[in-house]
């Protein structure tokens, strides 16, 4: 019978999609005449949207500091909606001010949503505020809620962690763990994992009855991932480090796909030295944005002779 493969990629960020990643590795797989199906994954950031939905409906909000932009929800089958923050308060590379950065635009959002039970990814935010935008314009959620959260990181550690990529001087970062620490509404949700994604989003809505879970695991879940018809799955994204092994969707997927015992290799466009678990099977791309797509390409056709030889 012949070799079937999982392309099951996540997004290498700001040079190819999740799908656009997966739909590569698939034309290598399938041009060395193996069996390939796509599966997109994400684990609550960037791309989680795109990787769960394939309806979407579209409301006017506004970003993290006030400009009119239209913002994606998605629909799943049986009518969850799924809410990305993201499409709201996306981050910026050179925010106009972190202090300002307000997740207003995500309550309102949630508040043009009809009952019903909801999915919220919290991952690439712009904000810092510890929800109060959002707690501002919302007081309560339109159904049961899951939080697919991308980090792990609590609430009081967020400004430091997180702060400096948002534009944060360290005297801002120092102002932005004070003012978390002076909402007493969400001291009682600070010592949760994933309190601190976003910018204090998770504590914010888990302060409204939302559940908080590790994302990857959560959209693998959403997508029915099951490796166990596979001879060979492969995942990863753009620079595999440290924190990979940390919850993010590639160490998901080499976990579940260790427990149903398919061999599964991991990409990435850079490789951290020292950055890989023992037994993990690693690939390094060209490190090229602008190979990404011919790097996946070749690495599917690779893998792909490999299979049909072994």
């Amino acid at each position: 019978m012949s070799p079937r493969a999982l392309a099951c990629p996540a997004s290498l960020k700001d040079c190819a999609s999740a799908p656009l990643a997966a739909e590569a590795l698939a034309r290598g797989f399938r041009s060395a005449g193996v069996s390939t199906d796509t599966l997109p994954v994400a684990d609550g950031g960037e791309g989680t949207l795109d990787a769960l939905c394939d309806t979407f409906e579209t409301y006017e909000v506004v970003d993290a500091f006030g400009r009119l932009r239209s913002a994606r929800v998605g629909v799943l089958a049986e009518g969850t909606r799924v809410v990305e923050a993201a499409e709201a308060v996306p981050f910026e590379r050179d925010p106009p001010d972190v202090m300002a950065a307000s997740s207003r635009g995500l309550g309102l959002l949630i508040e043009h949503l009809p009952d019903g039970p909801l999915v919220v990814t919290v991952g690439g935010t712009a904000t810092m505020d510890g929800g109060v935008g959002l707690l501002d314009v919302i007081d309560r959620l339109p159904g049961p809620t899951r939080v697919l959260c991308d980090v792990a990181t609590r609430l009081y550690d967020a400004p430091r962690l997180y702060g400096p990529q948002k534009g944060a001087s360290p005297e801002q970062v120092a102002a932005l763990e004070q003012r978390l620490r002076a909402m007493p509404e969400l001291a009682p949700y600070a010592d949760l994992p994933g309190s601190g994604a976003a910018g204090g989003l998770g504590a914010a809505l888990a302060s409204l009855g939302a559940e908080l879970v590790p994302g990857a695991e959560a959209v693998l879940d959403l997508l029915g991932f099951d490796p166990a018809a596979y001879d060979l799955v492969v995942t990863g994204e753009g620079t595999v480090d440290a924190t990979t092994w940390e919850g993010k969707a590639p160490s998901a997927v080499v976990r579940r796909s260790r427990e149903a015992g398919v061999p599964c290799v991991v990409f990435g466009g850079r490789v951290r030295a020292g950055s890989v678990p023992d037994g993990v099977s690693v690939r390094e791309l060209s490190g090229d944005p602008s190979r990404v797509e011919d790097d996946l390409v070749e690495l599917g056709l690779a893998l792909g002779a490999s299979l049909r030889g072994a």
